[in-house]
């Protein structure tokens, strides 16, 4: 696997010392502010299965990140901080009769500033810069197929079979380490009705961005309870296990099903419906609007989100705190704070205005979740994204309200500096304190800068630095959580 990772290190490198000699650079892909990447440029119809690669295209990407986090109480936890070096080389082969191919090699290597075997469960963000393996045999390094599909393509319509990259309001490849969130199955994207877009998925499994193999899109731990061998996202239901699911004579592997619906028809309004159910144990109907007004000069956006829950047979399993402290819950037991906590009906409710003139945007959002039970979002597709949820926070539990501002200025839209933009929040999250285990109410600053080249037209720096104020003390929860964090990244695409 080293020897995999090292090849395409060296692959990428001449491929982009070859890319600079040029007198122009052709921008085949772009980076997103959310540093997903979009292609602008992809193979042609062919007419024979060797044209297929013959023609196809291959898209190379070398990136670093580095992570360092500074509690200010040491009771918190550990100081960390971790590196990453790597990319990924992405082959899509032309497409014959409407037929086609892509694969994605990713990896993310560690040769210094890597904390030792016994410290590394002690990361933070910088957690997705290793494998999962490390804690157990040292190897932090990893080399991965992140993405694998058959791809059919029709009238308006695109098929997809295998490992992918998907968006929706539940899900997100959340690109934003060395390696993306993907997930192996099938899926349908059609746009054939006017001004609507469709998008179905079905999904067997996740593959999570610090995992060499994909796993149960659900399931927490294992039969031998090796809990980062099946899913581990940070925000997990925990009471979801494999021994809760084993307990109750229910199944332990699980299947995802989403459908959206997009619709435009009406001036100005994007109206989406998002649909998701893992079967048996949970579903989520998301209602979402955005509707855009101008007013002197302004762009203003005005978007609502509501977010239904559905028990479906978790909550009896797992109860209704992601901590899984309320699984298996009988009358008498100690609830921790909540009303039902047996059960996983909640909901969501967010809102936001965006406004944007030249090169200033500025957002104002939202957000509460009803005090029953916490929201369950496993697949990086983040329940609050884009109305206040600021960087590394999880402010979806029961009884919890949000507020965020966030202000950005593009300098070189502006001409002022060429290339460079930025991007400041703050946000204020209120916990319930009475709910077992839950963080304390905090406030958040965090900043972003990015700057890109002329020089150097394909390569990207960005910087990021969090302030996070924790309120110590409340009912459960002593200690002081505060930290501040700071990250650098360096993308080079070719």
């Amino acid at each position: 696997m080293k020897k995999v990772a090292i090849s395409l290190l060296t692959s990428s490198l001449i491929l982009a010392t070859n890319g600079l000699a040029e007198d122009k650079v052709v921008k085949k892909r772009v980076l997103k502010g959310n540093m997903n990447l979009s292609y602008k440029i992809i193979p042609h119809d062919v007419d024979s299965f060797y044209n297929m690669f013959a023609q196809g295209m291959t898209y190379g990407r070398l990136r670093m990140n580095t992570f360092k986090w500074d509690w200010a109480d040491n009771k918190a936890g550990k100081d960390n901080y971790a590196v990453g070096i790597g990319g990924s080389l992405v082959f899509k082969t032309g497409r014959l009769n409407g037929f086609s191919a892509t694969a994605g090699l990713y990896t993310s290597q560690n040769p210094f500033l890597t904390m030792d075997k016994e410290n590394v469960g002690s990361l933070k963000a910088g957690k997705d810069t290793l494998s999962r393996n490390s804690a157990k045999d040292g190897n932090y390094g990893m080399a991965v197929l992140g993405e694998s599909y058959i791809q059919y393509d029709f009238s308006k319509t695109t098929l997809k079979f295998g490992r992918q990259l998907f968006h929706s309001v539940f899900t997100k490849s959340n690109d934003t380490k060395m390696i993306p969130n993907s997930f192996d199955g099938l899926t349908l994207e059609s746009k054939d009705i006017q001004d609507t877009k469709i998008q179905l998925a079905y999904f067997q499994a996740q593959k999570l961005r610090d995992h060499t193999d994909s796993h149960d899109v659900l399931t927490f731990n294992t039969k031998d309870g090796v809990k980062w061998d099946n899913n581990d996202d940070s925000a997990i239901h925990k009471g979801l296990s494999y021994s809760n699911f084993d307990k109750a004579g229910d199944s332990t592997e699980h299947n995802l099903y989403i459908a959206t619906v997009k619709n435009e028809s009406i001036d100005n309004l994007k109206a989406v419906v998002s649909y998701l159910t893992v079967p048996d144990v949970i579903s989520n109907i998301t209602l979402e609007a955005h509707y855009k007004i101008n007013l002197y000069g302004w762009s203003l956006t005005h978007g609502l989100r509501y977010m239904i829950q559905n028990d479906d047979g978790g909550g009896k399993i797992g109860g209704a705190s992601l901590k899984g402290k309320l699984a298996n819950w009988k009358t008498g037991d100690d609830t921790r704070g909540y009303s039902n906590p047996n059960s996983l009906d909640s909901s969501l409710l967010a809102g936001r205005v965006v406004g944007q003139k030249g090169a200033f945007k500025i957002l104002y959002g939202f957000s509460k979740i009803e005090d029953k039970a916490d929201i369950v979002a496993p697949w990086r597709g983040f329940p609050t994204g884009g109305y206040t949820r600021a960087m590394a926070q999880y402010n979806w539990n029961a009884n919890t309200s949000s507020q965020m501002i966030q202000a950005s200025y593009n300098f070189g839209k502006a001409g002022i500096i060429d290339g460079f933009r930025s991007t400041i929040r703050y946000a204020i999250m209120d916990f319930d304190e009475n709910k077992d285990d839950v963080v304390a109410d905090r406030s958040i600053i965090h900043v972003d800068f990015w700057k890109t080249f002329r020089s150097i037209p394909n390569f990207e720096t960005k910087i990021r630095i969090g302030v996070v104020d924790s309120e110590s003390g409340g009912v459960k929860n002593k200690t002081d959580t505060s930290y501040n964090e700071y990250r650098l990244e360096f993308n080079y695409l070719f």
